[in-house]
């Protein structure tokens, strides 16, 4: 196989695009940012303490797009005609999304300048509201769109929301090491065949060996007024998002990344005694009825951002 990044000794190279014809170009990419309750109400207050935010991070976000080729370094420095990021507010769900379009006519598209405006954006969102709350969470970032080129026009798909082949991916992982304590988030983990999660306390030979929650059951529970949530406060070892466990039956399998095969062997888990914590301060909980617990079938190395398909 050839790679146009190396060279003939095996080094990094840019692209030699001097023979291609320079044609106009289109590219889009969006993306979200989780902030919550607490930001959103601050933000309809005009009471965030660094200010503008959307103003500051349109800027952020222009001038990051001109800079792309300097922050990624096989990218090619191309002259931008056209920068514009737009946003939307959603109040229920506790999110800012943003779409940038970047229009250029060169020897190569613009992808690259479109997801880097759509990032910073994000970023400086923030940056901009961490004195109000830093349980943030970027996520969905993608290249939307794009037009010109020899490869034609494209359009994103929904590569991670729910289809005939159920696919999701995973937002977050989370072990703790110790029973009784937070499970805390980490990058990747490696499953172990008929067992659970390398270095997980509630690993075992069991049948509940790895739990899973989707990131729209924890947005249900912010509805009844529950504060400060984050990924593995559910004591769910697997965050999913775009996969509706609801729907699954014991006995689906699951296929997280390249490796990892999982088989849904129970659903919801019974509260002991008056109730968990949360029950006890909302009235509801939503492990009882959404929380998924499987068998590791396959093991091997799952990361953050990996997809999970639904494998029947």
């Amino acid at each position: 196989m050839d790679f146009s990044h190396l060279n003939g000794e095996g080094l990094p190279q840019m692209v030699d695009v001097s023979q291609k014809d320079a044609t106009h170009r289109v590219a889009k990419a969006s993306g979200r940012i989780y902030v919550g309750d607490k930001v959103i109400a601050a933000i309809q207050n005009s009471d965030i303490p660094k200010g503008d935010i959307f103003t500051t991070a349109k800027l952020a976000g222009v001038m990051a797009a001109k800079k792309t080729s300097e922050l990624i370094p096989l990218c090619h420095n191309i002259f931008l005609s056209y920068i514009d990021i737009s946003y939307s507010v959603n109040q229920e769900e506790g999110y800012i999304e943003a779409t940038s379009e970047v229009r250029t006519s060169a020897q190569t598209g613009a992808e690259m300048e479109a997801l880097t405006a759509v990032l910073v954006f994000l970023e400086t969102v923030y940056d901009m509201c961490k004195a109000v709350e830093k349980n943030m969470v970027i996520t969905d970032v993608r290249v939307i769109e794009k037009k010109g080129g020899k490869s034609g026009d494209w359009a994103f798909v929904g590569a991670f929301s729910r289809s005939d082949k159920g696919l999701g991916r995973v937002v977050s992982i989370n072990i703790s090491k110790q029973k009784g304590t937070p499970k805390q988030p980490v990058s990747e983990a490696v499953l172990i065949e008929n067992f659970g999660i390398e270095g997980d306390a509630h690993a075992g030979t069991g049948h509940r060996q790895v739990s899973l929650l989707d990131v729209t059951s924890i947005r249900k529970m912010e509805q009844y007024g529950l504060k400060g949530l984050c990924f593995g406060k559910f004591a769910e070892n697997i965050t999913t998002e775009g996969l509706d466990l609801s729907k699954i039956d014991i006995g689906t399998r699951l296929k997280i990344g390249d490796e990892v095969v999982l088989e849904i062997s129970q659903i919801g888990k019974k509260c002991y005694g008056d109730g968990c914590e949360i029950a006890r301060t909302v009235g509801v909980c939503i492990m009882p009825k959404e929380g998924l617990f499987a068998r590791v079938i396959r093991g091997g190395k799952i990361k953050v951002g990996d997809c999970i398909e639904v494998m029947g």
